[in-house]
C-alpha cells in the first residue's frame, strides 16, 4: 500500500502536503525512513540549539521533536480506533497546548530522542498488524472523514516536513 493509492475522500485536504511530501512510498517504508532521521538528529542538533528558537514566538527543536511525538501518539490511536471498528468521531486536540504543558525545554535532547524511537518503533509495530482491510477502513476525527492508512501517512509526512523546518530554520542559527 502507497500514498499513489489513497484517494482524496480518505484524508481532510488540510493533510495533503503531509502526503504529498512522502512520495510514492509505502506506510512502513516511509516510518522507517522517518526513524532513521530521528535516529541522526544527535548528531545535527546539539542541546544548545535545541533550546532555541529562530523567531520570537516560535518553538524550539526540543518543543518541535514533543510535538511531533504527540501528534503521532494521537494519531496512532485514532488508527488503532478505526481499524478496530471504532465508530465514535473521535476528539481533536490543540496542538499548542500540548506543547505547552509538555515543557520540553526541561528536559534533555536525548531523552527526547529516545522517546521518539520508542514511539515510532510501536507506530510500526502497530501498522505492521493491520491487514490490508484495516488500513483501507474509514472513520471519523475531528469531524473529518480519515483512513487508517491517511493516517500513517500523515503521521510520516509531518514528521518529514517538521524536520525540513528544523534543516532549513534551525540548523544555521
Amino acid at each position: 500500500m502507497t500514498t499513489a493509492n489513497l484517494k482524496t475522500n480518505e484524508y481532510n485536504q488540510y493533510y495533503h502536503n503531509f502526503i504529498e511530501i512522502l512520495g510514492n512510498v509505502s506506510i512502513i517504508e516511509a516510518f522507517t525512513d522517518g526513524l532513521k532521521t530521528v535516529e541522526a538528529l544527535p548528531h545535527l542538533v546539539s542541546e544548545a540549539l535545541a533550546n532555541k528558537t529562530y523567531a520570537e514566538g516560535k518553538w524550539t527543536v526540543k518543543d518541535i521533536i514533543l510535538h511531533l511525538i504527540d501528534v503521532e501518539r494521537v494519531f496512532s490511536y485514532r488508527a488503532l480506533c478505526i481499524a478496530r471498528g471504532d465508530i465514535s468521531n473521535l476528539p481533536g486536540f490543540d496542538q499548542d497546548l500540548f506543547v505547552n504543558k509538555g515543557e520540553a525545554n526541561t528536559r534533555t535532547l536525548t531523552s527526547l530522542i529516545e522517546e521518539y524511537i520508542i514511539v515510532r518503533k510501536a507506530t510500526i509495530s502497530l501498522f505492521e498488524s493491520f491487514n490490508e482491510e484495516a488500513l483501507k477502513l474509514i472513520g471519523t476525527a475531528s469531524d473529518s472523514k480519515i483512513s487508517v492508512r491517511a493516517l500513517g501517512f500523515i503521521i510520516s509526512g509531518h514528521q518529514k516536513h517538521h524536520f525540513e523546518l528544523i534543516n532549513t530554520r534551525y540548523l544555521h542559527l
